[in-house]
């Protein structure tokens, strides 16, 4: 039977709020934080997540990409840590933060089947894949790379 969405689920917007470049070494990573209105990511949460990127060995990743710093509910937060690799594939590193923890941490997956992005996180990742895109078929030149930078989401999801 095809799993489907519980009745008593109720889904609501949330809202994509760009942030300020992050750069860690030779990594530029454009920023983003996602919440519910009502329940915005708390100013030392994101402090948080940015020093702890800072001071993470972040060699897996490429020098461009993004992050997702997610408020999933009252003390939940996932930090996703994307760069493009490959020319054209965004890889990602997971970390999470709950009520009980001093900082962030590895979130582990395990199986082959694993959740990836819920809705939330997706309007951004959509976005940059747009932004990606564009960046691709252009020149790739200061230029293109300084419009990349610029070319941020902000709005409901």
């Amino acid at each position: 039977m095809p799993e489907r969405v519980a009745p008593t689920y109720v889904h609501r917007d949330k809202q994509v709020l760009p942030g300020p470049l992050l750069t860690v070494g030779p990594r530029r990573l454009k920023w983003y934080d996602v919440a519910a209105p009502d329940l915005p990511v708390q100013a030392d949460v994101h402090a948080s997540a940015r020093t702890f990127l800072i001071r993470t060995n972040l060699d897996q990743l490429g020098e461009l990409g993004f992050v997702v710093l997610h408020r999933c509910g009252e003390h939940f937060h996932f930090l996703l840590a994307c760069s493009w690799k490959g020319n054209n594939e965004a890889w990602e590193s997971v970390y999470a933060k709950d009520a009980g923890d001093a900082d962030f941490r590895d979130y582990p997956h395990s199986g082959p089947h694993r959740g990836t992005y819920c809705v939330w996180e997706m309007g951004a990742v959509a976005h940059e894949a747009r932004a990606w895109r564009r960046y691709l078929l252009s020149a790739r030149d200061d230029t293109a790379l300084t419009a990349w930078f610029a070319d941020q989401y902000e709005g409901a999801i």
